[in-house]
């Protein structure tokens, strides 16, 4: 590691008496290392928040609707109807996703006006509110403070899953952008698994605690506050966006030290000779853009597909088949716990395989296996009484399916966001894929008990449809982006879809690629 970079940390390192030479061979033996600190950083406020809180909510049902019942007889002094109480909790449910689609929809330019880092530091304001109102609500006798809390942290989400994965694939080097990229992804696994324990018996699981259990999300959001800030803003948005080069250099040599911020350094600067005169796009600009023809239609159908796939209905069979399999109600909870550890595991796996196996063969291998998975889970559904050992194998599909996903699908789709979009196009790329999932998610929110109720376990053959013509889709469309610059992967796509283009930003592509 060279003395430079050391030295500029030493005064950090030796601050309150610690052992500089334990920090330095921890954190700055290899640069990898700060950037796993910056991931985590990065990460514990922005996607592990946003699995707490789509989880945490799970375990205090019926807690919150006794409350939900107790509050509307001291306030009517009459029973609240069992359709009122139904509205109520789908309305402190469904208030997140809505929160998730207004944030995502404001994430874009907020990364642009603040910068990456800014975004995500200023973001922590509505986690904070949601943590305070969602904790006081019972003292004060008041479910319109549920409604608004899971309405702000629904925000929170939605801004974080719009920045964090841009901040992340523009920090890291173009080897390890994959491997960082997939950060989003085990932390967002993580956040759901860490939500499944907080709400058993043992832990804040019951009555009395519900309140406290949905404030802890005060937890994650005060650890970034505490971390972020020692980490640098995005490289790229320091010299493309702003102009600013020493910034930009001071940034890659925190992240990368001073012998590996050259290369990133002229890799940034090919793209910003790229991009000269053209400033951030709106979204509504990238359809009109005909070289971006084949990313946007990419991202939508990945981002459809990854609400679309059938991943929540296996969640919800999976409480049924657990019961089939003869576990007991009180330790179903813990079966749920399993499925969200195995999820978590296969999303670490994705990470260390995402370098060597590339992202195409990942995903695209994701979606055919989940295809499998539906056939094989449809079959054993229907031959649930013809004997003991079909629940068994039901419910080693649902692990074969989630396995599948998390190593594909849940992992890849946020990297392959990153890396088809340049600098003035990013943003406004990760609004309409953050739009598309948020409303994919709610749609299916709301139609999947219908499609249950209609078509029962055959319900799993529309998502075998699904699965395969993703996979099918990724196969034939999607280039390979491992170990190449986002000017590349432009290029690429260019060169295989748009080979005739009257794009405004294919000009200067090809003007400077020929010097």
């Amino acid at each position: 590691m060279p003395k430079d970079y050391l030295t500029e940390y030493e005064p950090l390192l030796t601050k309150g008496g610690k052992n500089p030479k334990r920090l330095q061979l921890f954190c700055f033996q290899f640069p990898n290392k700060f950037l796993l600190l910056a991931m985590f950083s990065t990460c514990i406020g922005g996607t592990f928040q946003c699995g707490y809180n789509i989880s945490i909510i799970n375990s205090p049902t019926k807690y919150v609707q006794d409350f939900i019942n107790q509050t509307w007889r001291q306030r009517y002094q009459t029973e609240i109807s069992n359709d009122g109480l139904t509205l109520l909790w789908s309305t402190i449910v469904s208030m997140f996703t809505a929160g998730g689609f207004i944030g995502v929809s404001i994430g874009g330019n907020l990364s642009v006006k603040l910068g990456r880092k800014g975004t995500l530091l200023t973001n922590n304001v509505f986690s904070l509110l949601a943590s305070l109102l969602m904790g006081l609500s019972s003292n004060a006798g008041s479910f319109e403070m549920l409604i608004i809390g899971r309405l702000l942290i629904g925000i929170n989400a939605g801004i974080a899953l719009c920045v964090e994965p841009m901040f992340l694939g523009e920090i890291a080097p173009t080897s390890l952008r994959g491997a960082m990229g997939t950060g989003s992804s085990i932390f967002l696994t993580g956040g759901i698994l860490s939500g499944q324990v907080m709400g058993l018996k043992e832990l804040l699981g019951r009555e009395q605690y519900w309140p406290l259990l949905l404030s802890t999300t005060c937890i994650p959001t005060l650890l970034q506050l505490l971390l972020l800030p020692w980490f640098p803003e995005s490289p790229r948005y320091l010299f493309i966006d702003r102009g600013d080069k020493e910034k930009c250099k001071k940034a890659l040599n925190q992240l990368h030290g001073s012998a590996g911020s050259d290369i990133v350094l002229e890799d940034i600067q090919k793209e910003k000779d790229n991009l000269v005169g053209f400033k951030a796009k709106k979204p509504w600009e990238l359809f009109a853009d005909r070289s971006l023809r084949w990313q946007v239609i990419t991202i939508i159908v990945l981002n459809i597909a990854q609400q679309l796939n059938g991943v929540n209905a296996m969640y919800f069979y999976a409480d049924y088949l657990f019961r089939q399999a003869g576990i007991s109600e009180d330790n179903i909870p813990y079966a749920t716990v399993g499925t969200g550890a195995c999820e978590c595991l296969t999303a670490l796996t994705c990470g260390m395989l995402v370098e060597s196996l590339g992202r195409k063969v990942l995903i695209s291998g994701g979606y055919l296996l989940m295809s499998i998975c539906c056939i094989l889970f449809t079959v054993t559904l229907a031959l649930q009484n013809v004997s003991p050992v079909f629940p068994y194998l039901s419910v080693a599909c649902v692990f074969a399916f989630v396995l599948s996903f998390g190593l594909g699908p849940g992992g890849v789709t946020n990297i392959l966001t990153t890396e088809m979009f340049k600098q003035t196009t990013r943003p406004a790329a990760f609004m309409i894929a953050g739009s598309v999932n948020w409303l994919s998610f709610f749609i299916i929110g709301l139609l999947f008990p219908f499609i249950v109720i209609g078509l029962e376990h055959y319900c799993f053959l529309v998502f075998f449809v699904v699965c395969l013509s993703v996979g099918i889709y990724i196969i034939v469309v999607l280039p390979e982006t491992k170990n190449k610059s986002f000017v590349d992967i432009q290029k690429e796509f260019q060169s295989r879809w748009n080979k005739e283009t009257n794009s405004d930003e294919a000009d200067p592509l090809l003007i400077s690629t020929s010097l």
